[in-house]
C-alpha cells in the first residue's frame, strides 16, 4: 500500500458517552441537576441524536433538521444548526446550554483514541506508509489529534466542511490521495461506515471496515490494518 486513509469518529477516536457529555457541560456552567433528572435528560439527548459522533436519531427528525440532515457535514454552519436543532428538542435548565453542548463535543477531552490507534499509526510511519484522515465533520479535528499525541503520524487532513462535499463523494478521497502523493489504487481506506467510507472504492481504493464500538469494547480492531498493508507490500 502506498498510503492509508482513516476515518475519524468511530475509527480512530470515539466520542464520550452522552451522560459524560452532559455532566461536563453542566459542571462548566455551574448548573446542578438531581442525578435521576440528569440521567433522564442524557437519555433523551441520546434518543434524539443530539451528540455528534454518538447515536443517530431514533425517531422522526424535526422539519428544520430534516432539511439539513443529509448535508450537515458540508459546512460548519450546517453542522452546528443540525445538532443544536436536535438538542433543542430536549428541555435544559438554560437555553444557552444547547450551544455549550455543541462546543463541548469539539473539545479534545470529549474524545478518546481507540487503544491500538497509536500503535497502528506509529507502525505505519515506521514502515514509511503515509497516513491521511478523511472525515465528514463540521469543525477542525486537528486539535484532538494534537492533544492526544497522534498528530505527528498524520500527513494530511481532509475534512468535508472545508471542501463543501462529504463522503461518499470520491472527490474527498481523491483530495487526500493527492495530498499524500499516493495512487488511489495503492491506497487503503479504513472506516466504520459502509456507505460513507465505502465511497473510496469508486477510486479503486481498497476499503477495510471496523466496528463502531465503545473504546473499551474494541481494544484491537485496527491491528488488522497492519496485516493488510504488509500483505500488499510483500
Amino acid at each position: 500500500m502506498a498510503a492509508v486513509l482513516f476515518d475519524f469518529s468511530g475509527t480512530l477516536f470515539r466520542i464520550e458517552s452522552t451522560e459524560s457529555w452532559l455532566r461536563a457541560v453542566l459542571a462548566e456552567a455551574e448548573v446542578s441537576l438531581p442525578d435521576p433528572e440528569l440521567i433522564r435528560t442524557a437519555k433523551e439527548l441520546e434518543t434524539v441524536g443530539a451528540l455528534p459522533g454518538g447515536a443517530d436519531p431514533s425517531g422522526p427528525l424535526p422539519d428544520d433538521v430534516a432539511a439539513l440532515w443529509d448535508i450537515r457535514d458540508q459546512s460548519a454552519e450546517l453542522h452546528r444548526a443540525t445538532y443544536t436543532g436536535l438538542s433543542r428538542q430536549v428541555a435544559l435548565p438554560d437555553p444557552g446550554l444547547h450551544d455549550a453542548l455543541y462546543d463541548r463535543h469539539m473539545a479534545p477531552a470529549a474524545w478518546r483514541p481507540y487503544p491500538d490507534a497509536a500503535e497502528v499509526l506509529g507502525a505505519l510511519r515506521e514502515r514509511g506508509v503515509p497516513v491521511g484522515v478523511v472525515s465528514n465533520i463540521g469543525w477542525d479535528l486537528r486539535p484532538v489529534f494534537r492533544d492526544h499525541g497522534l498528530d505527528r503520524y498524520v500527513g494530511a487532513y481532509v475534512m468535508s466542511y472545508e471542501h463543501g462535499i462529504q463522503k461518499p463523494d470520491p472527490r474527498l478521497f481523491a483530495t487526500a490521495c493527492q495530498a499524500l502523493g499516493a495512487d488511489p489504487r495503492d491506497t487503503l481506506m479504513v472506516g466504520d461506515n459502509r456507505h460513507a467510507d465505502g465511497g473510496a472504492a469508486a477510486l479503486g481504493c481498497e476499503v477495510h471496515f471496523v466496528d463502531h464500538l465503545p473504546v473499551a469494547e474494541r481494544p484491537d480492531g485496527l491491528l488488522p490494518v497492519l496485516d493488510l498493508v504488509g500483505a500488499h507490500r510483500r
